[in-house]
């Protein structure tokens, strides 16, 4: 991607977006505008050809066998969770540090969340802490690939399988990443994605897909997909998660772009880490890990005093997440309580999310880090 000569500040008053989505359309917007007008002039508004593309431009990008887009990334988690058996009496095993569809998911198909603590570093499950979640009734467990790096899915898989747990990773906010050479939603038995706007690869709307190589699995979610229809018959008890033809036009003509959002993402990234080692704690990719920085994350003591300033100075910011899942009161009937994951507690007191997205002009990064550095010298660097 090369960005051109684009300014969004004045001298007396400087303001970047946190992600930029109208940048984004004007620099696609040809190729947008066409896939779009082709859908118009079919009209297969609903599982039309664009769909089948995109699913087979996914599953050659991931490298499993089949890919089926759905209606979000909370539907794509329901869906795995109903093609696994997971129901009624079922535990899933899952982290409270996380957006709450991968609870929701859980709840909605009748099972019930175990949650388990975090790694501090990369905000991901603790594999160490699996085996003490897991009871009688565990089934599966849903591994979140949160801000952009993927789980350490080599650990996870020792214990899960152990325990003949099914694995699902939850690659909401990883796709583009890898591991040791796996691509994010390939690496477990089904693997699961959002194409919300502000994702690394969004749509216009909401969006999603489900990834895996057995082919049982991947005509179960195809069914489920659409009202559990086999044929004529309604062989499961399913939803209507289908993925709009206008959001796949869409994503076609953001694909060809993707690995150059990609890259400058990861340059954005590696410039702030470089900046602000000495001020604050920085994300770190795990051994094995290659991060796409779906958000940039430190960590900083005082955090909403410096998000206050920062918006002050045009610098905005976002806090993912403010309140771990067992501290919102639509979970409260699990039974957790505060000081149960502490490391996860922690993380939602200190983590603050800066501009990365990839459509960021020199000016505007050298911007952020003037003010950021700024702001975080006079309180000094937080310890992990």
């Amino acid at each position: 991607i090369v960005i051109g000569d684009v300014h969004r500040f004045t001298v007396g008053g400087f303001r970047v977006q946190f992600v930029d989505l109208k940048r984004q359309y004007h620099f696609y917007q040809s190729e947008v505008e066409t896939r779009v007008q082709r859908v118009f002039e079919h009209g297969q508004y609903i599982l039309g050809p664009e769909i089948l593309e995109l699913e087979n431009l996914l599953s050659k990008r991931v490298g499993v066998k089949h890919v089926t887009t759905v209606s979000s990334g909370t539907a794509s988690l329901e869906i795995a969770l109903r093609a696994i058996g997971v129901g009624p009496g079922d535990e899933v095993i899952t982290v409270p540090f996380t957006w709450i569809s991968s609870a929701e998911a859980i709840l909605l198909v009748g099972a019930t969340p175990r949650f388990v603590d975090i790694e501090a570093e990369s905000f991901n499950l603790d594999p160490d802490r699996i085996a003490d979640a897991i009871s009688s009734r565990t089934k599966a467990l849903i591994a979140v690939n949160l801000f952009g790096q993927m789980a350490d899915f080599g650990r996870i898989f020792e214990i899960a399988g152990k325990a003949g747990l099914s694995v699902i990773e939850d690659g909401a906010q990883s796709f583009g990443a890898a591991q040791n050479g796996i691509q994010s939603c390939g690496a477990s038995i089904i693997g699961t994605t959002s194409f919300f706007p502000t994702k690394p690869l969004g749509c216009y709307g909401d969006g999603g897909a489900v990834f895996t190589n057995d082919d049982e699995l991947a005509e179960r979610m195809v069914s489920i997909r659409s009202h559990g229809l086999v044929g004529d018959k309604h062989c499961y008890l399913g939803t209507n998660g289908r993925f709009d033809t206008l959001q796949a036009a869409i994503l076609l003509a953001k694909l060809p772009h993707f690995e150059g959002e990609l890259a400058q993402r990861r340059r954005i990234a590696t410039r702030y880490s470089s900046e602000f080692l000495d001020s604050c704690c920085v994300p770190t990719p795990l051994p094995g890990n290659d991060h796409v920085y779906a958000c940039y994350t430190i960590r900083v003591p005082k955090r909403d005093e410096i998000a206050e300033r920062l918006q002050i100075r045009g610098i905005p910011t976002k806090v993912y997440y403010p309140r771990c899942l067992h501290d919102h009161p639509a979970l409260e009937g699990l039974g957790y309580q505060m000081g149960d994951f502490p490391v996860a507690e922690r993380a939602a007191r200190e983590v603050i999310s800066l501009p990365v997205h990839p459509f960021l002009t020199e000016p505007e990064q050298e911007k952020i880090i003037s003010v950021v550095k700024d702001e975080l010298t006079p309180i000094g660097p937080l310890v992990p």
